[in-house]
């Protein structure tokens, strides 16, 4: 088995307006987050964020169009999904990034990992998320956005 790294992405997607996308997980319906995956091999964290988004949303986005924030969050993985990754793991590194779209546009979803997509104002996305970082950057992203050129 290829077990999966410890180390992954979480990218906020969101409109100049601060409407956030969120993500209905297939094997958990009603739990909403935003576009999140694990680093393969070697790969680059933004090139991960790209790919991630590229996978999960139909989105080709360039390098330049993502915001690193520097931000990173270490959190318990859940019991029943610790079996992809490696005896012994217990713990993630989650990356923070955000996209800025000028507008909400339609998402070609990964049926296989969810069920369906919405856009919701900050606010509200931040309350329909199920995962606490997730939460958390979202209530973040107003300020991340006045302090980004």
């Amino acid at each position: 088995m290829i077990y999966k790294k410890p180390v992954s992405v979480l990218v906020v997607i969101h409109t100049t307006a601060l409407d956030v996308l969120l993500l209905e997980r297939a094997r958990h319906p009603g739990f909403w987050q935003s576009v999140t995956g694990s680093q393969e091999d070697d790969e680059p964290l933004l090139e991960t964020a790209r790919r991630e988004v590229r996978e999960e949303t139909g989105i080709t986005a360039a390098a330049d169009e993502f915001i690193d924030w520097q931000l990173t969050n270490r959190y318990e993985i859940f019991a029943e999904w610790r079996y992809r990754y490696a005896p012994g793991i217990t713990h993630n590194t989650e990356h923070v990034f955000s996209l800025c779209l000028p507008e909400q546009r339609s998402i070609s979803i990964a049926p296989d990992e969810h069920l369906g997509y919405r856009w919701l104002p900050w606010r509200a996305a931040a309350a329909a998320c199920f995962s606490w970082s997730n939460r958390d950057a979202i209530l973040e992203l107003p300020q991340r956005i006045a302090r980004s050129p």
